[in-house]
């Protein structure tokens, strides 16, 4: 390994990859260090029998600007979801979908008995205001919770339990919905202005496309880093030394190697389910709208991607929010009374729980975008610096990248 370069990463997750891609255009020497045998962090896919599990199910939007600068979304080959969701409420199955992108959907979506009609008008004139107005005069709002921006826009409780609370928690990975109103306005201004899909190869395909330019050679995995200060990074392998250091691990291990406050992370379990036959005929997310809580979402993800899962089978996911991880027994009950179905016969996969999933948004968060310069030429990097999503880090580690080239230049 080199011991001089001029800027260290450590983490090569997808605010690291976005720092080092930066980094390469500008033809500033660098050096990814990464502690794992991946890269890819968060993000990261399993092919387990025929099927593609990703850890922890996820999504990818079209409408993130970061992923669209980085790589030709085109190439991934994305299945798209509906537009839109499912909701059990008591006996029913309620179909609410965007009547831009579904037309046929409209008529059913405004009659639907989630919420009033008025409810409905009052959310349709909020998301539109998300997408139309820049992101300048969103995060220029007075900021508050997400629970409280909705109900300051007139929505109804029962609109809010029935259809948004189950859907923005799957989101948020935040039940309580106390995460900024900022958050949310980029939020759904992207579900807005995008599709949501998934790539043909699974969620890793998306951090392999960003490090596809990158020389491998300069991207070191197996690689754990015990130390980190001005000019100088102690790894397994050696130390490091270098003009400035880049830190884009995860928030826990970000904050102790920078000595930093720690981040409150929101945890996540999915689910993974097999059918040889389909609970649903489309790729919809289906929500909880009696409250029972436990299950925040679930979705055949199979109709979306057929890939997903081999041929004569269907893989089901189903997501539950928090830190309590129910039995995968009380799962499936659920799943029977959610789909309306039996699940008797669904082979359970596997259970992937990521205690440290995202990171808590409470307000304030301002314009999202915390300070990533921390002096000395030391840099951190992450979504825990932007908002809690892929666009956050990706965006996080470009504009990390940016700061330290200015360093360089001064320096």
């Amino acid at each position: 390994m080199s011991t001089d370069t001029d800027v260290v990463i450590v983490g090569g997750g997808l605010a690291g990859l976005a720092a080092a891609r930066r980094l390469h255009r500008a033809g500033v020497p660098w050096q990814l260090v990464e502690a794992t045998d991946r890269l890819g962090g968060r993000v990261a896919t399993d092919a387990v029998d025929g099927f593609l599990l990703d850890r922890g199910f996820q999504v990818l939007n079209t409408a993130y600007p970061r992923v669209g600068a980085l790589l030709d979304v085109d190439a991934l080959d994305l299945g798209y979801f509906v537009s839109g969701v499912l909701v059990r409420k008591g006996g029913q199955l309620l179909r609410l979908v965007n009547p831009l992108r579904e037309p046929a959907g409209g008529p059913g979506t405004a009659l639907a008995p989630v919420g009033s009609l008025p409810d409905r008008l009052r959310f349709a004139a909020l998301a539109a205001s998300y997408a139309t107005l820049s992101p300048e005069r969103l995060l220029a709002r007075p900021e508050t919770t997400a629970e409280a921006a909705l109900r300051r826009a007139g929505l109804s409780h029962a609109i809010i339990e029935d259809l948004l609370r189950p859907f923005l928690s799957g989101v948020l990975l935040d039940r309580e919905l106390a995460t900024s109103s900022h958050v949310l306005a980029m939020v759904l201004r992207s579900f807005a202005r995008g599709r949501v899909g998934l790539p043909a190869e699974g969620m890793a395909a998306l951090p392999r496309a960003v490090a596809a330019p990158l020389p491998t050679g300069l991207l070191e995995l197996n690689t754990a880093v015990a130390e980190v200060a001005p000019g100088r990074v102690r790894t397994t392998a050696g130390e490091l030394r270098c003009r400035a250091v880049i830190v884009a691990a995860d928030p826990p291990a970000a904050t102790r190697l920078l000595d930093l406050p720690p981040v409150r992370m929101h945890a996540y379990t999915t689910f993974y389910h097999a059918a040889t036959e389909p609970p649903l005929d489309e790729p919809i997310l289906l929500l909880d709208g009696d409250r029972r809580e436990m299950i925040a979402n679930t979705v055949v993800v199979s109709h979306a991607v057929p890939g997903y899962a081999p041929t004569g089978r269907h893989l089901i996911a189903t997501s539950v929010v928090g830190p309590s991880v129910p039995t995968e027994p009380a799962v499936r009950l659920e799943l029977t009374r959610l789909y309306g179905r039996p699940t008797a016969d669904w082979a359970h996969l596997t259970t992937v729980t990521i205690p440290a999933a995202l990171p808590a948004a409470p307000p304030p968060q301002g314009r999202l975008r915390k300070p990533v310069g921390l002096g000395n030429g030391l840099f951190v990097a992450g979504d825990h610096r932007d908002s809690p999503s892929i666009q956050g880090a990706l965006a996080s580690g470009w504009r990390t990248a940016g700061a330290a080239l200015r360093h360089l230049r001064q320096h």
